[in-house]
């Protein structure tokens, strides 16, 4: 080895983190449903039951979006606009976390790739931006969406003043009173924001109805904002996890995170940990790592983190199931625990969904990724060790990644072995405080 070599070599092995020059930001997303040993199942009509078509969709979706949906191909340009949005905070870094290392006294390498650096500081603006995008160029003026915890909300809130549509969002009761700041940050963009069930859609009366005094779901939510689009010739619907095209455009942080490991001079990661509720953030930085498995290339440990309170793949069913409460999206095969279940409270609003993206779900099926269930105490005591030894703070959600990971770090310490291990970190908990001090103060329940 030259003096040269030795010491970039010696540099790689030293460094904290790995940025990429703006030029290497991504030109194509990545379709994973083009090396899928199994094609997935057709997402059916909520009526016919037979398989969607391009034109049964048309009432919610813009053109652009539903060809990306039923896509084959393996790359789908990124166009140039959207790009030109991505700049603002693409690409993002990937640390290598020497200091959660040396506080667990672990043998393993861990490392943790962070969209936390986003303009409302979560991975949705990677997709928020397209669809808003997409919708612009259909001549749609109006878009709808729920969301939970608010990140999405706040991402295409923030993508929609860009392109000038507005914006109605249907936010899930129990973190629209618990997380005010949240709500706060999409109207700071100008969006409408109310809390769900609400008493202004024919669904959301009705569910008020059915579900007296309800902390409110994704799927009640999703139900009220569909119903706006569907009325509306000029709006649109907007998903933020589950559907083929929202996975889509979340590999940018996969396709990233690939090349920066070559900067720490290492080869792919032993295991990749990511938190999962609708599938997006898990489906964004694990799908270009499932390519690399088909293709023969790594063998990278695929772990799933869902919400113990909505274990969707640990305990739910394979099958056809909606996506909202009332019924009326396509019906979609993928894990879940029914339609109209109500996961508890948590804090992680961004995960409490009673299903799984079918792409994810069908890789869970097919063995490509397994899953894991945290409780959210063990979360949280897992997000407040990295807080102190990384220095920032999780999201309530990317909290199960990280404690997902440490389960594999302390065995790794017990055991003697060095594997490498990735963590997702789907964005920043500053808005979550009021969760981290609930935890702090002991008064959080084991859910």
């Amino acid at each position: 080895m030259t003096e040269n070599s030795a010491a970039s070599a010696r540099h790689a092995s030293e460094r904290t983190k790995v940025f990429l020059d703006e030029s290497e930001i991504p030109t194509h997303w990545y379709n994973i449903v083009a090396d899928l040993p199994t094609p997935p199942a057709p997402h059916l009509h909520p009526g016919t039951r037979e398989p969607m078509t391009a034109d049964d969709m048309a009432a919610l979706f813009a053109p652009g979006l539903i060809e990306q949906e039923l896509s084959t191909e393996r790359w789908i340009e990124i166009p140039e606009a959207v790009q030109e949005i991505y700049r603002l905070w693409r690409p993002s870094p990937l640390h290598r976390a020497r200091r959660l290392e040396e506080a667990l006294g672990t043998t393993a390498r861990m490392y943790y790739k962070y969209e936390g650096e986003s303009p409302v500081g979560s991975h949705k603006t990677n997709s928020a931006v397209p669809q808003v995008y997409f919708n612009k160029n259909a001549g749609r003026t109006r878009l709808t969406t729920e969301t939970g915890a608010g990140q999405w909300g706040a991402a295409l809130a923030f993508a929609s003043q860009v392109f000038g549509l507005t914006c109605e969002i249907f936010q899930v009761r129990n973190t629209y009173e618990n997380k005010p700041y949240r709500s706060l940050l999409m109207r700071t963009f100008g969006a409408q924001v109310q809390p769900s069930p609400s008493m202004n859609t024919a669904a959301g009366r009705d569910l008020n109805a059915r579900f007296p005094g309800t902390s409110g779901s994704l799927g009640m939510a999703i139900s009220e904002a569909v119903e706006l689009a569907l009325q509306d010739p000029n709006a649109s619907y907007a998903l933020g996890s589950v559907l083929n095209h929202v996975a889509l455009h979340q590999t940018v942080i996969g396709q990233e995170a690939i090349r920066q490991f070559a900067g720490f001079g290492e080869s792919l990661p032993d295991h990749l940990f990511a938190c999962a509720g609708g599938g997006s953030n898990l489906a964004g930085i694990a799908f270009p790592f499932i390519r690399e498995n088909l293709e023969g290339r790594a063998h990278v440990d695929v772990v799933a983190c869902e919400p113990a309170a909505a274990p969707s793949m640990t305990q739910g069913e394979f099958r056809y199931d909606f996506g909202d409460v009332s019924g009326t999206t396509p019906l979609m095969k993928m894990y879940t625990l029914g339609n109209e279940f109500v996961p508890d409270p948590v804090h992680a609003g961004g995960l409490r969904y009673h299903g799984m993206a079918p792409l994810v779900s069908h890789c869970y099926h097919e063995g490509l990724v397994r899953a894991v269930a945290i409780k959210q105490r063990e979360a949280f005591e897992a997000g407040v060790l990295f807080a102190r030894a990384e220095g920032i703070v999780r999201a309530s959600e990317s909290t199960h990644a990280i404690a997902g990971a440490l389960r594999q770090a302390r065995a790794a310490a017990e055991d003697g072995t060095s594997p490498v291990i990735l963590i997702g970190v789907s964005g920043s908990g500053q808005l979550d405080l009021p969760a981290y001090a609930e935890f702090l103060s002991g008064d959080m329940l084991d859910t």
